[in-house]
């Protein structure tokens, strides 16, 4: 028997998934102009939302250093990415690592990995590179290019926010539900990958 618990969280996380918008992860989409641009870009899509979220929860369950290092990691590197695709210098395997990224720090959250602060710092970094890649590509090489990514920067901390308060705001109760929204996370990016979603 399932519990009412769980059947509550079950549908909050259907719910939340039906009213998401889909993914725009790619380059060129939307307006690339101005730091309102760059702060709603994170909120209008899945891939997006669901892997920044993602990073907070997981900082917040590994705890210590983690509750800072991880956002900040993913913050830096997307900006140094977001420069990299400013420059025009080639990453290969964006739009893939991008799937992989809501995938694979999905799963770190719904399996609960416990890693050193390092090593989370490395994989955040890696998949922060891909995401700032991308977006800097698509920036227009003025002042508004950089205000749009100043907004895409803040967005993306805040998101981070919302998952590390949300976990530490609820403490051990929260774990169970941490894990089951980073199991919706990968499954959110299985069905991008496979073109479901």
């Amino acid at each position: 028997m399932i519990s009412a618990s769980t059947k509550r969280t079950a549908l909050a996380a259907i719910l939340f998934l039906a009213a998401a918008m889909p993914a725009d992860a790619h380059v060129g989409v939307g307006t690339t102009s101005s730091f309102t641009a760059g702060f709603m870009h994170p909120l209008s899509g899945l891939d997006h939302m669901t892997v920044m979220i993602a990073v907070g929860l997981w900082a917040a369950m590994k705890g210590s250093k983690a509750v800072w290092a991880w956002p900040l990691a993913f913050v830096g590197v997307m900006v140094a990415g977001a420069a990299l695709g400013m420059l025009q210098v080639p990453v290969p395997f964006v739009e893939p690592g991008i799937l992989a990224s809501v995938v694979v720090l999905g799963l770190l959250v719904a399996l609960a990995v416990d890693l050193p602060v390092s090593a989370g710092v490395a994989i955040i970094g890696l998949f922060a590179l891909f995401h700032g890649h991308a977006h800097g590509t698509e920036v227009p090489e003025n002042a508004g290019g950089l205000e749009y990514m100043a907004g895409f920067a803040v967005a993306t901390a805040l998101l981070h926010g919302i998952g590390t308060a949300a976990a530490l705001g609820l403490g051990l109760r929260f774990r169970a539900l941490a894990r089951l929204a980073g199991a919706a996370c990968a499954t959110v990016g299985a069905g991008l990958a496979f073109g479901v979603l």
